[in-house]
C-alpha cells in the first residue's frame, strides 16, 4: 500500500485547510485509516482515525470539534478537514493506514505516507 498526503500549506489562525491522502496498492488490506502529526522537537502525535468499512471515527481531543475525517472508498481517499486552527496545530502531518483494532497510537499502522506541512501563523 502506498500513501501519497497533500493539502498542507500556510494559513492564518482561524482559517481552515483539507488535507487529503490517496491510498494506492493493495487497499483492499486497509482497515483504518490515521492523522497523526509531529511538531518541531515533539513526539508523533494521533490525530485523527477512521475505520474503513462502517466509518467510525475518532479524533484527539485538542481537535475535537475542530477537524473532521472523512472517506472515499470509491477513491480509496481519506481527507482531514480542518477548521480553526491553531498555531499549535502548526506540524508535518503524516496519513497511515493499517488493519488492527486500535487506531490511536503510531505502531497500529503497517503503512505511512510521507507527511506533507502545515503551518498556521498567529
Amino acid at each position: 500500500v502506498q500513501l501519497q498526503a497533500s493539502g498542507g500549506g500556510l494559513v492564518q489562525a482561524g482559517g481552515s485547510l483539507r488535507l487529503s491522502c490517496a491510498a494506492s496498492g493493495r487497499t483492499s488490506s486497509i482497515g483504518n485509516m490515521g492523522w497523526f502529526r509531529q511538531a518541531p522537537g515533539k513526539e508523533r502525535e494521533f490525530v485523527a482515525a477512521i475505520r474503513w468499512s462502517g466509518g467510525s471515527t475518532y479524533y484527539e481531543d485538542s481537535v475535537q470539534g475542530r477537524f473532521t475525517i472523512s472517506r472515499d472508498n470509491a477513491k480509496n481517499t481519506v481527507y482531514l478537514q480542518m477548521k480553526s486552527l491553531k498555531s499549535e496545530d502548526t506540524a508535518v502531518y503524516y496519513c497511515a493506514a493499517g488493519r488492527g483494532w486500535n487506531v490511536v497510537t503510531s505502531k497500529d499502522y503497517l503503512y505511512w505516507g510521507q507527511g506533507t506541512q502545515v503551518t498556521v501563523s498567529s
